[in-house]
């Protein structure tokens, strides 16, 4: 039997006693006045009441926060039995549509991975922390995976456990195995900033204005890739140099698409870019909708939608970073990616604007994403600090 509510009351042992007067004394004279014992008072699941008594506050205090204890930890109800394997594939088909297909292809190997370590008899209620650190043990062992991969697992089970508590009541409350699993730290790799130099030498180096203008839109707008990618003529602001990222609905010429942030935004762009976008505009033929996306290439993409062969992971250009290598490396810039442009834009804005503005414009739901991630130290910046120091030397030594 769950309980639902627990309280702590007086119980009078003896009717309310009266003043020399024959009058009976007032309420909040009675704990002074008046004879009792303490009660714990519960609601059952049942909606039955149940009552303990003690002679002191104390015991009763006690007795009362191990009661609730068991409310806030749902220990008092046995969750509903249901093995791994059950489980798996009923957390699949539930979330599907619920979540990213990013998300939920991480779910789903995660838990495919976790079943096969532990075997898919196992009731989910009976998983221990110990399994946990065993399944982490032994693909920290294997060595096929790196450890950001494993933590990335532990993260991904954790949630799924998360779910299996509330709403589904598979197991108690507190009783997640992988909530105390730590993530093993790992070496931070170090963050590519391409320099001003660098980005022009990338745009001189092509002749395609396609190339010209994606770089530039990149290196201004510190947009992701498929934010790039699935911007239409209509997201264009000419006069005020900005663009527009806004979810798409699949319809007509459409490709249904969402921002990763699930958020819109609009952020500000060079005059370079605006520049490229004109003169690449003019090339579109009328009534096709995308900057980056050719006509021919939206034909594929939705021959692959009818046909149900197209995800949300599926590439919108093919063999975009592979082709963006033979662009650098005609420039001769050190090796880099299209990622690597949106984060140095976006170190960019960080030397001139406040953090705040920064992590809206780069389109973060948290800004320790924003400081963590995404801000590079540039080659100037060690020359700033050593400024810094060498200016306190010889202020002292005057």
């Amino acid at each position: 039997m769950a309980i639902i509510k627990v309280g702590v009351y007086r119980k009078w042992l003896e009717p309310a006693p009266y003043d020399i007067d024959g009058t009976p004394i007032p309420k909040k004279l009675w704990p002074k006045k008046r004879r009792h014992n303490w009660i714990v008072r519960w609601v059952g699941s049942d909606n039955k009441k149940y009552g303990k008594v003690f002679k002191t506050k104390k015991e009763s205090d006690r007795y009362a926060m191990g009661m609730q204890n068991k409310v806030c930890q749902g220990n008092a109800d046995k969750p509903n039995k249901i093995t791994l394997h059950v489980f798996r594939i009923e957390h699949e088909k539930i979330i599907q549509g619920q979540v990213s297909y990013g998300t939920y292809q991480e779910h789903k190997r995660s838990l495919e991975l976790f079943e096969k370590f532990i075997g898919g008899s196992i009731e989910l209620s009976k998983i221990s922390p110990r399994n946990a650190e065993a399944f982490v043990a032994d693909r920290l062992a294997s060595k096929k995976v790196s450890v950001a991969t494993v933590n990335k697992y532990v993260v991904n089970l954790r949630a799924i456990f998360n779910r299996a508590i509330d709403p589904r009541g598979y197991i108690a409350e507190g009783k997640n195995p992988f909530t105390k699993i730590k993530l093993r730290k790992i070496t931070d790799k170090p963050k590519r900033y391409v320099n001003i130099t660098e980005y022009c030498k990338l745009v001189d180096s092509t002749d395609s204005l396609w190339w010209k203008t994606f770089l530039s839109v990149a290196y201004s707008s510190g947009l992701r890739l498929n934010e790039i990618l699935h911007l239409t003529c209509n997201d264009i602001d000419f006069e005020n140099q900005r663009l527009r990222v806004s979810a798409k609905k699949g319809k007509d010429k459409i490709i249904n698409w969402e921002p990763k942030s699930r958020k819109n935004r609009v952020v500000p762009i060079s005059d370079e870019a605006i520049k490229f976008l004109v003169n690449l505009q003019v090339d579109i033929p009328d009534g096709h909708p995308y900057i980056f996306i050719s006509p021919q290439r939206l034909e594929q993409i939705t021959h692959r939608i009818k046909n149900g062969k197209w995800n949300e992971r599926s590439e919108v250009i093919n063999n975009i970073g592979r082709d963006f290598n033979v662009v650098r490396n005609k420039a001769a810039v050190k090796k880099c990616t299209i990622h690597d442009l949106r984060r140095s834009a976006i170190t960019n804005w960080a030397q001139k604007l406040p953090f705040q503005v920064v992590h809206k414009l780069a389109g973060h739901s948290n800004i320790k994403t924003t400081i963590d991630y995404y801000l590079s130290v540039r080659p100037e910046d060690f020359d700033s600090a050593s400024k810094v120091v060498n200016e306190m030397l010889e202020l002292m030594r005057l």
